[in-house]
């Protein structure tokens, strides 16, 4: 925009007009403007170089702030046309390094590709090697590096809970709670902890198989640091039957209306006392165990305790308790 003062022209910089038809850069880079008048010449007459981030007086060219903050988009124009992309991901808590740093990608190192001679993809090979090990120098990068990769391949948690089982172990590790423990451990804690919060369960034992802690002494370790983690950072919610009943349901291929009996019989029996203490991935086998075995889809014990993680004299005993409790109502 070009205007006239006396016998002479400015066009050096852009007046802020924000009315008519304003541009696509007028109303994405917008800065902060001076709306107080003049301390010089009681002008109010205010113009802004985007470029240089200062906000001058028209009239005197009094400097009134200097170094302002774009609060706008980030855009950029790689092919020299009107159209402007958004660059740059979003930061993600599952990278160790939250995805600010660049990397070097072994696929664009091939021989062949981009031009390069053999010699000069070994070269590139040789610079990945050390910028990769420049990033994970301290042990804290190394550690973070190596645990979510851990939650990555071995958690099998949708992309948002993925996201909270990596913040949980970020938050592990300030609290000091990694020191003296295996990464394995903690990340499998972390996982466990981020699906129970999301009403996602898994049973221990399934994590434990997950993250290769077969043996009894690695599950009781697994059993301990999920207690730590839960209480360290404030992890208390209870897991109820409820929240297993969709998918040992699933996983015991039962047809659709047995969910519908069974969750009308839990609402039957579920303030009874006698559930206290009771495992509750057993209480939604043996609900389901009842169901089938009054439909025509039925299941043996041996299959729902396989689902449910319990011993079949476990399954026996709750069924008992169960039908008491419809006895009695």
């Amino acid at each position: 925009m070009v205007e006239k003062i006396g016998n002479g022209q400015r066009s050096n910089r852009q007046r802020v007009v924000q009315i008519g038809n304003a541009s696509r850069s007028d109303r994405t880079r917008g800065t902060e403007s001076v709306s107080e008048p003049c301390s010089l010449c009681g002008s109010l007459d205010w113009e802004t170089d985007d470029i240089r981030g200062e906000t001058t007086c028209a009239t005197c060219g009094f400097v009134a702030a200097q170094n302002m903050i774009d609060p706008g988009a980030e855009w950029t124009n790689h092919s020299g046309g009107d159209d402007r992309s958004r660059v740059g991901a979003p930061t993600r808590i599952d990278l160790s390094d939250k995805g600010l740093n660049t990397s070097i990608d072994r696929r664009d190192i091939s021989a062949g590709k981009h031009g390069m001679t053999a010699r000069q993809a070994r070269e590139w090979r040789r610079r990945q090697v050390i910028d990769q090990r420049s990033k994970t120098r301290d042990s804290r990068s190394r550690n973070l590096s190596q645990a979510m990769q851990f939650i990555k391949n071995h958690g099998d948690l949708p992309p948002q809970i993925q996201q909270q089982a990596a913040g949980l172990y970020r938050k592990s590790v300030e609290s000091g709670l990694v020191t003296g423990r295996s990464i394995r451990g903690v990340s499998a804690a972390c996982v466990y902890v981020a699906a129970r919060e999301a009403r996602i369960p898994r049973k221990i034992d399934d994590i434990a198989s997950a993250f290769d802690m077969a043996s009894e002494v690695e599950k009781k370790e697994l059993k301990r640091t999920i207690r730590l983690v839960a209480r360290t950072l404030g992890a208390h919610h209870v897991t109820g039957p409820e929240e297993y009943l969709e998918k040992f349901h699933s996983d015991l291929d039962l047809p659709a209306p047995i969910l519908g009996a069974v969750r009308e019989l839990w609402n039957r029996v579920q303030d009874q006392y006698a559930w206290q203490g009771k495992k509750p991935s057993g209480i939604a086998g043996v609900l389901l165990y009842h169901a089938s075995q009054n439909s025509d889809s039925t299941r043996t014990q041996s299959e729902v305790c396989r689902v449910s993680g319990i011993s079949e004299v476990t399954l026996r005993g709750l069924l008992k308790q169960l039908n008491s409790m419809l006895e009695t109502r």
